[in-house]
């Protein structure tokens, strides 16, 4: 068997967070406002992407309880692993996750932060999209993950769902 030839990067900013509690930046949890948000982008992945392979969280609470919100929406919720590097990591970090990812998968989300993923974003496609909270890049990629780099992946669609464009 064969691997697939192309691959799809889903790239999520982690939804609002709270800044009301005074805690320390990686363990701010998500807003009501954000709690809603990650539930849209659930919904979303769900119809367009009934299967995706394997979720990169990174460890901050905001990001691990966005991820929990958007998998309660998934029919099929991949297996999500948490990676200390996706947590304030520069562009160069992101892609060495992405580049390390297992050949077999097709589909992987990414949930991390700016200017980290908006900086991905661009680097990866060329495109210089803005990721406030909650939006959502979709990105295609040919050949492997470990041959990511600058300009190797096509923009589909990015924005906040359910207004993806």
């Amino acid at each position: 068997m064969t691997a697939p030839t192309e691959r799809t990067l889903l790239v999520l900013r982690h939804s609002k967070s709270d800044w009301t509690g005074g805690q320390a930046d990686i363990d701010r949890t998500l807003n009501p406002r954000g709690q809603g948000q990650a539930q849209d982008v659930g919904s979303w992945l769900a119809e367009q992407f009934p299967v995706i392979d394997m979720t990169v969280v990174s460890p901050a609470t905001r990001t691990r309880a966005t991820w929990a919100l958007v998998s309660a929406e998934l029919a099929n919720s991949p297996e999500a692993r948490v990676d200390e590097r996706a947590y304030a990591a520069s562009v160069t970090d992101l892609l060495e996750i992405v580049k390390e990812l297992p050949g077999d998968l097709r589909t992987v989300l990414l949930v991390a932060h700016n200017p980290g993923v908006e900086d991905l974003v661009y680097l990866l496609s060329g495109e210089s999209i803005g990721m406030s909270t909650s939006t959502l890049a979709v990105l295609t990629l040919p050949g492997t993950w470990a041959d990511a780099g600058p300009a190797t992946a096509t923009l589909q669609a990015a924005g906040r769902p359910p207004l993806l464009a």
